[in-house]
């Protein structure tokens, strides 16, 4: 289940961090751990995109200059989705870096069917290698056309396929073919251009700061199309439920524009 919510955006001009997934996962948390639903409290099985709308770019980040700012939230659960919206639309104003935003609406996107062969596009970074306290190891780098790779990302999936505890031990047992096939000319086109496909990103656990290394590029993923379904509706990688890992089938309009479902305030 994906959700697009749409925030108004109370004063045009202010800025965010070029990555500012860290700063949605605080106000996120916050909402959960000041809400009445305590058993919410640990529940990480939920991931979300960057704020979309009219940017510009400048030193201090990114400007948005659009009256409309859009969040892209994905989650398998729907009675967490339910209660994290109506806890959302609680708020009369949520304070994002510099931006102040008030909830508006939401967006249901139409249900995606994947086979056992899917191409992807990263809508947030995806990491592979998770960060721990005191060690460099998360931003190592990693080339996303080796195997050691796609087995990264297999053990992290299957993981996290077996702590959201839907799936028997038999299945995760077939879910044995998973490979990841970069596009090798779009990699090659970067590298020609000096530009990055995998960069140093921020994150906070427990108050502490961490940096991972994040990866954003086009990609072919063959496995399972369960796997294929619970990685487009969960992200793929580790801290899906800090922002990163969010993907997107290629050639996809899936966003049902009309009519919105409108939230009141409570």
């Amino acid at each position: 289940m994906r959700t697009r919510i749409i925030f108004s955006l109370k004063n045009r001009g202010a800025y965010v961090p070029f990555h500012h997934q860290y700063l949605l996962a605080q106000v996120i948390k916050g909402l959960l751990i000041f809400g009445p639903e305590k058993n919410y409290l640990d529940f990480t099985h939920y991931n979300f995109s960057g704020l979309k709308g009219q940017t510009k770019v400048s030193r201090k980040g990114l400007h948005y200059f659009s009256s409309k700012v859009t969040l892209v939230f994905a989650c398998s659960d729907k009675g967490f989705m339910d209660y994290f919206l109506a806890r959302l639309f609680e708020q009369k104003e949520v304070i994002v870096g510099n931006l102040h935003l008030v909830p508006d609406a939401v967006e249901q996107e139409e249900p995606v069917t994947i086979g056992d062969e899917a191409r992807f596009l990263c809508i947030s970074p995806v990491v592979v290698i998770p960060a721990a306290f005191n060690d460099e190891s998360g931003k190592k780098f990693v080339s996303p056309e080796s195997d050691e790779f796609s087995d990264l990302l297999y053990d992290s999936t299957i993981a996290r396929m077996e702590a959201y505890a839907r799936y028997t031990a038999e299945q995760l047992t077939s879910f044995y073919k998973f490979q990841i096939v970069p596009d090798h000319d779009y990699i090659q086109r970067i590298q020609a251009s000096h530009k990055k496909f995998a960069r140093i990103y921020p994150l906070y656990d427990n108050d502490v700061k961490f940096e991972v290394r994040g990866y954003t590029f086009p990609f072919t993923l063959y496995a399972a199309k369960e796997v294929q379904q619970f990685v487009y509706e969960n992200g793929l990688g580790y801290f899906t439920h800090k922002g990163f890992g969010m993907l997107d089938v290629a050639n996809n309009d899936s966003i049902q524009r009309a009519p919105h479902q409108e939230m009141v305030y409570a």
